[in-house]
């Protein structure tokens, strides 16, 4: 088979496009002919730059969220059958720790991931564990069901299970025009709360409008919080839901929570780093909540929503497999409004 392969850490022109042999499905795993992945900056271009801190093995194949149809399955494999169409949740669990074990498999101790601690999608066929392989209805196309399984899951565990928004509060989203950030706007209004976006483009303003926000906000061009409060007659918002931890946003977002306010954080391609205005913290009674990743409840519920029109993939461009470096380029100077897609299927 084809693959991008990359046997050092370095630019993108470390991905090499070139024939691997196919790998072969153990017993509990399931091999996928590849139909679509994703571009991610943390999981793809931070590892393919340093490794991340992930302890990464190389040679490796990058890509965790492929999607595609079985081809051939492993010994004791059930649950999914030949044919099936399916995405890949990325996150590999252990499936010994006590949260595993307790049935909080999102909260797992020693989490792994496809594309990072096993070879991943940039490629025409992975393997990946049965459990990874999520059924797709038939009728969502490919690239859609990566961005969607990617992203979308995340969005609605961080609003609806960790900050607990609910119907009528407000929230901000910030990186609205990201693939995460994009979804949760589209899921904070499913939730029936009232949306302000944060983007740092008028382009990205015009999107998260386009997906639901009732204002936007760019905070390239004026201060966040206090158009925030404009917007808020100076109450602030419930939720801040912020995926980017940038050291000169993260006050702003901070500051413009409401009194016992909450804010949720998955993502820190921004630096991750931020100060912390922590009198700011007990005098309001805020909360600060990190959590990443997603219960199978999360999933289905994605999936749902997105056949059913509530929510979609944004969907920059779909690239070939084979212009993996040139695709790292492009979201490495954040030239895109939601996802690159690659493509290895003809």
């Amino acid at each position: 088979m084809k693959a991008v392969v990359m046997e050092r850490f370095g630019p993108p022109e470390v991905l090499e496009y070139r024939e691997v042999p196919t790998p072969q499905p153990g017993p509990g795993e399931v091999l996928i002919r590849v139909h679509a992945v994703t571009v991610n900056r943390t999981l793809d271009l931070a590892v393919r730059r340093d490794g991340d801190n992930r302890g990464v093995t190389l040679p490796l194949v990058l890509g965790t969220d492929p999607s595609g149809v079985i081809e051939s399955v492993g010994e004791g494999v059930g649950r999914v059958a030949l044919g099936d169409h399916v995405a890949v949740a990325g996150s590999v669990r252990c499936g010994a720790c006590k949260q595993c074990l307790d049935g909080h498999e999102e909260d797992c101790a020693k989490p792994g991931h496809i594309g990072v601690h096993r070879w991943g999608g940039y490629a025409e066929y992975v393997v990946v564990p049965e459990r990874n392989a999520v059924r797709l209805p038939k009728d969502l196309p490919f690239p859609d069901a990566s961005v969607i399984v990617r992203h979308a899951p995340t969005a609605w565990n961080l609003l609806e299970n960790k900050a607990q928004l609910r119907a009528g509060e407000s929230v901000l989203i910030m990186g609205a025009s990201g693939a995460l950030g994009s979804m949760g706007v589209q899921i904070a209004r499913v939730l029936g709360a009232q949306v302000i976006a944060g983007a740092g483009s008028e382009a990205g303003c015009a999107l998260a409008r386009e997906l639901g926000a009732e204002h936007a906000i760019n905070y390239r061009a004026e201060p966040l919080d206090e158009a925030v409060m404009r917007y808020t007659r100076g109450r602030g918002v419930d939720v801040v839901f912020e995926n980017i931890s940038d050291p000169e946003l993260w006050p702003r977002a901070f500051a413009s929570l409401a009194p016992s306010g909450r804010l949720v954080t998955a993502g820190a391609h921004g630096g991750g780093i931020v100060p912390l205005d922590c009198r700011r913290l007990y005098h309001r009674r805020l909360k600060i909540i990190g959590g990443a990743g997603a219960t199978q409840a999360n999933v289905e519920r994605a999936l749902t929503a997105a056949v059913e029109g509530k929510v979609r993939a944004v969907i920059d461009r779909i690239m070939p497999l084979e212009r993996a470096a040139e695709a790292h380029h492009i979201v490495g100077r954040r030239e895109v409004l939601g996802k690159v897609v690659l493509t290895p299927a003809a």
